[in-house]
C-alpha cells in the first residue's frame, strides 16, 4: 500500500504538477493504522507522530524559502509516518540528493548542458542565482518525484547511512 500510493504520488506530481490533499491525507492515516497495527498502540502512535513531525520539519524550511511546494512537504510527512523519525532522515537525505539530481537534469533540459554549467559555476560564488525568483526551471519541476523516491528507499533499504 506505502509503495503504490507513493508511486501514485510521484506519476500524478509528474504529469500534472499536483499532489491532491485526499491521497496524502491517505498515506498519512494509513501510515497510522499500519504502525499501530505493527507495534503496540502506543509505541505506533509515537512512531508515526514523530516520524510525521520529523518529516515535515525537515523539508518545511524549503517551502518557506521558495524551493518546494507545500504538496511535496505534505507528501513527505505523511509518508514519514509510515517511515518513523529515523528512516524519515534516511528518506530525506536519499530524497534531496535524487531531488538534486532531477533539479540538474531538468536545468540541461530546458538551458542546455554549456547554460548549465555556466549556472552552476556561478551559482558557487553566488547561490542566489539558485532562488526561485532567478530560475526559470523551478516553478516546472515536479519535486513529488523524489521524495517519493527517498520515502520509499528508506521504507524498503532503510539503514544504508546509518548504522
Amino acid at each position: 500500500m506505502f509503495t503504490a500510493l507513493l508511486v501514485a504520488a510521484a506519476v500524478g506530481d509528474f504529469r500534472t504538477r499536483r499532489i491532491p490533499n485526499r491521497l496524502v491525507l491517505s498515506i498519512a492515516v494509513l501510515g497510522f493504522v499500519a504502525s499501530v497495527v505493527a507495534y503496540p498502540v502506543g509505541a505506533g502512535l509515537l512512531k508515526a507522530v514523530t516520524g510525521l513531525l520529523v518529516g515535515l520539519g525537515l523539508w518545511l524550511p524549503f517551502y518557506l524559502l521558495g524551493w518546494l511546494g507545500a504538496g511535496d512537504v505534505k507528501l513527505f510527512a505523511a509518508a514519514a509516518a509510515w517511515l518513523g523519525p529515523v528512516d524519515a532522515v534516511e528518506g530525506a537525505v536519499v530524497g534531496a540528493c535524487a531531488g538534486a539530481l532531477l533539479a540538474i537534469l531538468w536545468m540541461i533540459g530546458a538551458r542546455g548542458v554549456k547554460r548549465t554549467a555556466e549556472t552552476l559555476g556561478m551559482a558557487t560564488g553566488s547561490p542566489a542565482i539558485l532562488t526561485p525568483d532567478n530560475s526559470a526551471v523551478r516553478s516546472t519541476l515536479p519535486y513529488g518525484v523524489p521524495i517519493a523516491m527517498g520515502a520509499l528507499w528508506a521504507g524498503w533499504l532503510p539503514r544504508l547511512f546509518m548504522p
